[in-house]
C-alpha cells in the first residue's frame, strides 16, 4: 500500500517524492519548489479529518529541507488510501484558490505540524 500511496502522491503535481516506501512501508515527499504554502500549513490541514502526516526539517546542513513523512500501518486499506489522497487534493486546491495565503512556518524546527502562529 505504501507504494500504491506514494506513487499517487508523486502524480499530484506539487509534490516530489523522496523515498517511495519499497523497503519499510514509509516514505516522505517534498514541496518541488517553493511557494505560498508550507508542508507545515499541509500537515496542519489535513488534521481536520484525522489524518496525520507529520511535516519536520532536516538537521544541520539540511535545515532548509521540509517534507511530509507518512507511516502505511498495517490495516491501512485501499480506501483509505483514496480518502487521504481526495483530502490531499481538496487542501492543495484550497491553497491554489488562496494566493495570498501566508504560511504559518516555514522551516527552522521539528514541528510535526503545529502552527506557530
Amino acid at each position: 500500500m505504501a507504494l500504491y500511496l506514494s506513487g499517487e502522491i508523486g502524480k499530484l503535481g506539487p509534490f516530489e517524492l523522496l523515498t517511495e516506501g519499497r523497503d519499510i512501508p514509509v516514505f516522505a515527499f517534498k514541496l518541488k519548489e517553493a511557494t505560498h504554502y508550507t508542508v507545515f500549513d499541509l500537515s496542519e490541514r489535513l488534521r481536520d479529518r484525522g489524518w496525520i502526516l507529520p511535516a519536520y526539517t532536516f538537521p544541520q546542513n539540511l535545515q532548509d529541507l521540509a517534507v511530509l513523512r507518512v507511516v502505511v500501518k498495517d490495516g491501512f486499506s485501499h480506501e483509505m488510501a483514496k480518502m487521504l489522497l481526495d483530502d490531499m487534493r481538496r487542501h492543495v486546491r484550497f491553497f491554489a484558490s488562496q494566493p495570498g495565503y501566508t504560511p504559518t512556518r516555514t522551516a527552522g524546527g521539528d514541528s510535526h505540524g503545529i502552527s506557530y502562529t
